[in-house]
């Protein structure tokens, strides 16, 4: 069979590299490249390829916004292409969505088309809209409606702190204090409103003045009354309200899934 591959990129060398190993192949007809989405949604309506290497991460217009332009029931077969990031990885994974992660080899390649061959062979509908990709893009948006970074003022500076570096935060009235490793910042907002802006597969609300960080926790231990403490890998103990038992569950699962 021939199949029509269309290659979307913004990092020349990155399509390069999939380009050529593409025309090694006797299968794949090639139909073009893109350097951007604006570009990649054209030729997609244009050409109708079988299968799109996307990649996620492109200034201006993202992959999800490529597949949003042309509408996901619309959408070829996709392998999306990422330099490495944590979380689109575990997104792909978790929904056995095909991805390629830069730098790749070349038989890391080889086993992504081919397992993308055999899906548009055995996939005789519309192989782009299966349900493991819708999902795997309804993480991705979800993790950008939470916050990546928090804007603090240091001196006369404002200083934009990664949500992953805080491992725990204090609320003070109506200000919060993110602790981090080596320093702690003072932010002029309620810890209520905090937390409703924070990812909560990542951060617990363990007691009314305290969120943690959950994969910064080392060990948790039963107090008395119900209570527990937690330690943090810095650490630092805090008290944990007997109260708060859907956040008890999720840092006792979040710890038995990394061992």
């Amino acid at each position: 069979m021939s199949i029509g591959v269309l290659v979307v990129d913004d990092e020349p060398i990155a399509r390069h590299a999939i380009v050529r190993q593409l025309r090694a192949d006797p299968d794949i007809d090639l139909l073009g490249e893109c350097g951007d989405g604006a570009s990649a949604v054209a030729a997609i309506r244009a050409q109708s390829p079988d299968l799109v290497f996307l990649d996620i991460q492109m200034p201006a217009m993202t992959g999800i916004e490529v597949i949003d332009a042309i509408g996901s029931e619309r959408m070829p077969a996709i392998v999306f292409v990422t330099a490495f990031e944590q979380y689109a990885v575990k997104a792909f994974e978790a929904n056995a969505v095909d991805y390629l992660v830069k730098p790749f080899s070349r038989e890391r390649f080889a086993a992504t088309l081919g397992r993308a061959k055999t899906r548009l062979s055995v996939n005789t509908g519309n192989p782009g809209t299966s349900t493991q990709i819708l999902r795997a893009l309804e993480d991705l948006r979800q993790r950008d409606a939470w916050l990546q970074r928090i804007p603090v003022r240091v001196d006369e500076h404002v200083v934009l702190v990664p949500v992953d570096d805080i491992v725990w935060i204090k609320a003070n009235r109506n200000t919060v204090e993110l602790h981090l490793a080596d320093r702690v910042h003072e932010l002029r907002e309620t810890m209520a409103a905090l937390a409703e802006r924070l990812d909560p597969r990542h951060f617990a609300r363990i007691h009314r003045s305290a969120i943690i960080n959950v994969r910064r926790v080392k060990a948790i231990h039963p107090w008395f009354n119900g209570h527990h403490v937690v330690t943090l890998d810095t650490g630092q103990e805090l008290r944990m309200s007997r109260y708060q038992h859907e956040a008890f569950l999720r840092l006792v699962t979040t710890r038995q899934a990394e061992r």
